[in-house]
């Protein structure tokens, strides 16, 4: 067997489209374009590049685009300071701060400081609970945007026939495992969470018609951990060097035997990364909506 590969570029590029003529349907009938802040602190070479991309894509989708660069040493206040203004700009629709924060910084007060209105990576703690409780379609709901991805790549494959899968999410963060596996819920699969002190963490993988690896630890999740014909998603990036010296990005799935069992499968890079792109477009344009008092739009 060898698997179907889950093309994130281009589902996350038809998702972005639909985005895009939204936008311009709600700039026409109401006069609003989404207003996307993408704050950065430090100059972390690979936190620059995720900026820039997201920036780009909003501009591509016809959204406004505020690039607010700090120096890592920015005091915790400031930051907080900038976070209260954006959330009382009018034309700023969503907020986004760069992860990780500087040491100096606690990220948890930065992101609760964010309005759950303007908060389209879906990680305050109204959001959150939101999510837990199934809400997410209700009022202003924001989901996370990497999970909110792995989602829709795997209602891409299984179209609609997802309720009653056994799903196995690894990895239990807050950014991705955890609302990773509210998602799933609602989708009504039977759902595993496993993380780093689960026991016989292999032959529980080879129960799941769905396996969501975002443990963090590169080509750890083998052929033999897999059911065969399953849907394999991998969230992970790693750079490995390879014996000439060269980098290669890999995921926590080894991609080219896992390949040959499972039913479909996400490369690294060309997977996740897109969809987590888009579906940041897709939360702004979204909170522009309902900011407005509109209805979310169905994109």
């Amino acid at each position: 067997m060898t698997a179907r590969i889950i093309d994130g570029k281009t589902i996350g590029a038809a998702l972005r489209g639909r985005v895009a003529e939204e936008a311009r349907i709600l700039k026409r009938l109401h006069g609003i374009t989404p207003g996307l802040a993408v704050v950065l602190v430090g100059d972390d070479p690979a936190s620059a590049i995720y900026v820039s991309s997201k920036s780009k894509a909003a501009q591509e989708a016809g959204f406004y685009t505020f690039d607010i660069r700090h120096p890592g040493e920015v005091s915790q206040t400031a930051l907080l300071s900038e976070v209260k203004a954006l959330n009382g700009d009018s034309s700023v629709h969503g907020i986004l701060v760069q992860m990780p924060l500087p040491k100096h910084i606690d990220s948890g007060r930065v992101i609760d400081a964010i309005d759950p209105l303007k908060d389209v990576d879906g990680l305050t703690a109204a959001n959150s609970g939101r999510l837990m409780l199934g809400e997410t379609g209700r009022q202003h709901g924001l989901v996370p945007c990497t999970p909110l991805g792995c989602l829709l790549l795997v209602r891409e494959v299984l179209k609609g026939e997802i309720a009653g899968k056994h799903a196995l999410v690894i990895g239990r963060s807050n950014l991705v495992g955890k609302p990773m596996a509210h998602l799933l819920l609602q989708e009504n699969c039977t759902v595993t969470v496993a993380h780093s002190k689960t026991q016989a963490l292999p032959e529980l993988s080879r129960r799941a018609d769905i396996l969501i690896a975002a443990l963090g630890r590169a080509e750890t999740v083998r052929a033999d951990w897999i059911k065969p014909g399953a849907v394999v998603i991998d969230v992970g990036t790693s750079r490995r060097i390879l014996p000439e010296g060269r980098n290669k990005l890999v995921g926590d799935v080894a991609y080219e035997e896992v390949s040959q069992v499972a039913g479909a499968i996400t490369p690294v890079p060309g997977g996740v990364g897109p969809m987590t792109n888009a579906c940041l477009m897709r939360n702004t344009l979204i909170a522009a909506a309902l900011q407005a008092g509109l209805p979310q739009p169905d994109v």
